[in-house]
């Protein structure tokens, strides 16, 4: 008798029931959804149906799906119930839908090959995976694999190639970031000039005197022209150099025939070389010095050999090649280290160090200064409407010394601000130790000056903190240096000390001192010393006497007698030796010297500030 089918929601008597009868409302509607979609067989169905009729030969005996394709479309269109039970019961098995099996789907059948899974379409046929798999398999074991050919490499390999000629990139030319290696606000310092083109012939435009094509009287093309031929005898040497691997290489080995010919022509080059200019050329390299003047590089033809000037002409470019990888790089900064000189007054002076002006003025060349208020400017029209108008004939602040044509003017950090900060920004411009810019306020600037019919120029300066609890009567000293060497940076030491001992104190320079000041200080030092020495006539010397009398630091005075090599340790005590002949070396300089360049302590005319 057959089971009452139980509807939703009602009550079960035991769980082996139910689920017996949803197995079989579940295999019932398995079959009826085969039934409907083997009736509507598509176009390809059809196709694959006769393809597999043709190729019965090819399909597993036995497999309920070759029964149905031997029987027809008309069959497959009403599947046999037995074959339908058998594709109902198979646990694997799945609808095909009908598409054509490709050759990639063929190592289905092989059970150690990777299965994938195949997605249904639209129309589902009545082709079953199990067919396709004894397809696939019958393929597999009755065709065997194609050997590849001569003809087959080839084209792989040829394909290969375009493959990775699409997605090479080489051939094409590079494309330029300017913006990250150009400033297009900066300009090259050289008159006239363009900023295009590149000493080398390798960029595109330069910023700098050492890149710059007008300043070596060429243009933009011939650089090019000559980067072209340096190439080129480049690779010819290099080739040489690689036949020339294969000979023994000894010490004394004789030159190739090559190099033979090579020094031939070079020495019958330069015996060709005119020895002297004749009157045309003679005009010709007056008339471009006289208009150019130092803003063009000389003429150099017939001034030495073609192969020589050639040579140097590549060493221009090489070094011009180098500077511009560490402007590239980072290491060169035009915009910090472009100040080459300086026009002060009727000097027009070479600076030795980077002062951080601003970018707008440190990118030029050239700067151009009032001697008197220090301020600067981009241009001598600039600078020539200014003096027009600039009333300052000597710096600011109080006059505090005066003998003959030398004045020292105090000026307070506080009261004149944008003057010493000018002066410090000038002083950086030759000093190294330098650190003191902007913040001027706590320092005192005492101004030495040499003065004329048009002025009181400036000759040399140094500063000093207005309460210093290390007791420095230093802070930054700095002579101009178109007055070095001539006796003006002792009379800045001399009036530092003068100062202190005014002030009734033991003063001494701020440390690290530079090199030139510490040379000037150490000649400062041996001079004292030895005048103190001359003029003493006791027996015993006391270090502190001596500094309590020259306001001189004891540590300054002990090591300036070590370096003179006359302090001595002797039985347990320190002795200063008198040595004569140093004494009589400093009297001859002081008499050839003369009086001139001395500090005259009555000339002062100074109180010590008594505070802020």
């Amino acid at each position: 008798m057959p089971r009452r089918k139980r509807t939703a929601g009602s009550s079960s008597d035991g769980t082996e029931d139910s689920d017996f009868s949803a197995d079989l409302e579940h295999v019932k509607a398995a079959v009826r959804a085969r039934r409907r979609s083997s009736t509507r067989l598509t176009r390809s169905s059809l196709r694959l149906s006769q393809s597999s009729q043709d190729n019965s030969s090819l399909l597993l005996s036995g497999s309920p799906a070759a029964a149905a394709h031997d029987e027809g479309p008309d069959s497959a269109a009403e599947p046999a119930p037995a074959a339908a039970a058998a594709a109902t019961a198979a646990p694997v098995s799945v609808f095909s839908s009908g598409r054509r099996i490709t050759r990639s789907q063929q190592g289905a059948a092989n059970p150690k090959a990777k299965r994938y899974h195949l997605r249904q379409s639209r129309s589902s046929g009545s082709d079953t995976e199990a067919n396709a798999d004894a397809k696939q398999g019958a393929d597999q074991d009755e065709t065997p694999p194609r050997t590849p050919t001569e003809e087959d490499e080839r084209l792989a390999k040829e394909l290969s190639l375009k493959e990775a000629a699409a997605h090479d990139l080489s051939h094409r030319p590079k494309r330029r970031r300017f913006h990250e290696s150009y400033n297009f606000n900066m300009k090259c310092p050289t008159p006239g000039c363009n900023s295009l083109g590149h000493l080398t012939g390798r960029h595109e435009r330069h910023f700098s005197i050492s890149g710059c094509p007008l300043y070596h009287n060429l243009s933009a093309d011939e650089c090019k022209g000559k980067a072209t031929t340096r190439d080129k005898q480049s690779e010819e040497r290099t080739l040489s150099h690689r036949q020339d691997e294969n000979r023994h290489s000894t010490r004394h080995q004789a030159p190739t025939d090559g190099q033979q010919r090579y020094k031939d022509k070079v020495t019958e080059l330069r015996r060709k070389r005119n020895s002297g200019l004749n009157k045309e050329q003679k005009e010709k390299y007056t008339e471009h010095r006289q208009s150019h003047g130092t803003s063009r590089e000389p003429l150099l033809e017939n001034i030495t050999s073609d192969y020589d000037l050639e040579l140097f002409r590549k060493a221009q470019a090489r070094a011009s090649e180098d500077l511009e990888k560490l402007r590239l790089a980072g290491q060169v900064s035009e915009g910090n280290n472009m100040i080459k000189t300086i026009v002060f007054g009727r000097f027009e002076l070479d600076t030795w160090y980077h002062s951080p002006y601003p970018e707008e003025y440190a990118r030029l060349g050239r700067l151009f200064m009032c001697e008197f208020c220090l301020k600067y400017m981009k241009s001598q029209t600039i600078l020539r409407r200014h003096m027009a108008k600039c009333v300052w004939k000597h710096p600011p602040g109080d006059e505090i010394y005066r003998k003959g044509n030398i004045s020292v003017f105090e000026v307070d950090g506080k009261k004149n601000k944008i003057y010493c900060q000018n002066l410090c920004l000038l002083a950086k411009l030759f000093l190294d130790h330098k650190t003191l810019y902007y913040d001027v306020e706590p320092f005192l600037f005492y101004v030495m000056t040499e003065a004329d019919n048009t002025g009181c120029h400036l000759v040399g300066y140094f500063s000093k903190e207005k309460n210093s609890f290390l007791n420095y009567n230093v802070s930054c000293i700095l002579t101009m240096p178109q007055y070095m060497r001539q006796g003006y940076g002792k009379m800045l030491i001399d009036f530092s000390y003068l100062l202190s001992k005014v002030e009734e104190k033991v003063g001494s320079p701020e440390r690290p001192l530079s090199d030139l000041g510490l040379i000037s200080y150490r000649s400062y030092w041996k001079d004292v010393l030895l005048r103190y020495l001359n003029s003493f006539q006791g027996k015993e010397i006391s270090i502190k006497e001596i500094s309590q009398e020259t306001a001189v630091n004891p540590v300054d005075i002990v090591s300036t007698l070590q370096s003179l090599q006359m302090l001595k340790y002797w039985k347990g005590k320190h002795l200063v030796l008198k040595r004569q002949d140093l004494i009589d070396d400093w009297k001859a300089k002081e008499t050839k010297r003369g009086n001139g360049k001395t500090i005259d302590p009555t000339a002062l005319k100074w109180t010590p500030p008594k505070g802020t």
